[in-house]
């Protein structure tokens, strides 16, 4: 037994108490190190180099692949804007004039709709966003928008009501340099290739001069013909008119019509398209015959009224059509499930679709008709699944997982665009089907700067999931990095054929 004097015991109580008071110290400084399985890290600042990785391997694992070049499958990129290749006119035209999830978060705020999609001038818009933007903290908009302000404009004061007329004017000061028009923004970012969402009667020959300026093929299109499956949408026969005189026929019949897609299908893939696009709240299974939908087809284009019975058949079979199209072509078939659209009927009344008001649903059976789809063109056709509520992940991963190498997980998509449900996503995956064929992050925007900050936000998700699987010694670091690159670039290159 060791014996301390009463001088040994006061020398060790003098040094516990100078030791909790320096641990008390430091924590009060908000400077505590936190031991994480072996790294030592600081608090992260906001959006510093340690920005959502919480290890030293996460950040090793980040540096392998933050430069890499962006591949993005799937966003609704204005082409003619990158053709024009024109300065942006103000900081809103380029950070929220397009951009649907700032006015949803917006409206949450309480910003009138004059100050967001209404008239009044670009500068009081951005005023007003100022003002809010710090109640969006904790919202992905929060970050996206500040990554952009860092990234492209060495902005590193967060936006409010006090900062809003600074930023604004340092912004406006370098939005006239050439390295901030359209096509040197696309530069900066990193982007190989995107592909934008075109409708079937769309003239593709933006994306024709793009990629000549360019001097390489950076953006295909997308073939999405939602329209023409609405058949009881109000404008459902005009439509089917500009079909028609788009390819110069006449459609008397549902083989007709068939016929129609076909020459469109056609002129997209001669054109660089490599994947067709299609949202539904439900897929169909693909079961309906040619007779019945040229019955309900025959119906419509006498203006007859169709019921939601016959419009689901009609729906049904061109579905079925479109996988045979895509099929033939090797082309892949992105399926969107689940978004129950234009739901504020007011917004929708006042703006239109595409404003903000959608939302999800986990009251969807979507197992029976998608397997049915799947069963039909089993080892015939690439297909990618996103969802937009998380309670369908599971069974989209048990899905992929049954029907092997030619379906696969899309990334998280709308509202589950963040880190914390990209996270999630990215351990379901990994533990029920496989995180090496995950088929990639898509940007799914219509602003520009998000190509970047997204595709960034994403990257380091990524890095810190597969940063803790080897801090807890579940896979070797040069196993990870192998795989960070297979889900950031190779894989979406070449399953998508891009």
């Amino acid at each position: 037994m060791i014996r301390l004097n009463t001088s040994s015991l006061d020398c060790l109580w003098g040094y516990i108490h100078v030791q909790a008071y320096g641990l008390l110290w430091t924590c009060l400084q908000g400077k505590q190190e936190i031991q994480y399985s072996g790294y030592r890290r600081k608090r992260m600042g906001f959006l510093d180099d340690n920005y959502l990785l919480s290890s030293k391997t996460a950040r090793n694992i980040f540096k392998k692949i933050s430069d890499l070049p962006i591949i993005d499958p799937h966003n609704h990129a204005d082409v003619k804007e990158i053709k024009e290749n024109k300065n942006y006119p103000s900081p809103w035209q380029l950070f929220a004039a397009t951009d649907h999830y700032v006015w949803s978060v917006l409206r949450k705020c309480g910003v009138d709709e004059r100050y967001i999609t209404g008239e009044a001038p670009p500068l009081e818009k951005w005023m007003k966003m100022a003002e809010v933007f710090p109640l969006i903290a904790g919202n992905p908009v929060y970050e996206w928008v500040h990554l952009d302000l860092k990234r492209h404009f060495g902005i590193e004061e967060t936006l409010c009501e006090k900062t809003g007329k600074k930023i604004w004017d340092a912004i406006s000061e370098k939005l006239a340099l050439p390295e901030n028009k359209p096509q040197e923004i696309l530069k900066r970012i990193g982007v190989e290739v995107m592909c934008s969402t075109d409708d079937p009667v769309d003239i593709l020959d933006n994306h024709t001069t793009v990629n000549q300026m360019m001097g390489r093929t950076i953006v295909r299109p997308t073939w999405r013909p939602d329209r023409i499956m609405k058949i009881t949408a109000p404008n459902w026969r005009e439509y089917l008119s500009k079909l028609e005189c788009r390819f110069g026929s006449r459609c008397y019949s549902i083989k007709d019509l068939v016929e129609i897609l076909k020459i469109s299908h056609n002129y997209f893939a001669e054109n660089g398209c490599r994947v067709s696009d299609h949202g539904v709240e439900v897929p169909y299974p693909a079961v309906t015959e040619e007779k019945d939908a040229d019955r309900v087809f025959k119906k419509a284009i006498q203006g007859e009224a169709i019921s939601p019975d016959e419009a689901y058949l009609f729906s049904d079979y061109l579905f079925g059509v479109m996988g045979e199209l895509d099929a033939e072509k090797g082309w892949v078939f992105q399926l969107h499930i689940g978004a129950v659209r234009d739901t504020r009927k007011l917004l929708f009344e006042r703006i239109g679709p595409d404003s903000g008001g959608d939302v999800s649903s986990h009251f969807l059976d979507i197992l029976p008709p998608l397997v049915s789809f799947l069963n039909r063109f089993d080892s015939r056709l690439k297909v990618v699944l996103y969802c937009l509520d998380f309670s369908h992940q599971q069974t989209l991963a048990t899905i992929s997982r049954a029907f092997g190498q030619n379906i696969r997980l899309g990334a998280a998509w709308w509202f589950l665009d963040t880190p914390y449900s990209m996270k999630r996503q990215l351990h379901l995956i990994g533990t029920i089907n496989l995180l090496s064929a995950f088929a990639g992050m898509v940007s799914d925007s219509r602003k520009i700067l998000s190509y970047g900050s997204r595709f960034e936000m994403f990257r380091r998700v990524l890095s810190d999931v597969l940063g803790d699987m080897v801090e807890k010694g579940q896979m070797p670091e040069k196993v990870a990095e192998e795989l960070a690159y297979r889900l950031s670039y190779k894989n979406p290159k070449e399953f998508f054929n891009l």
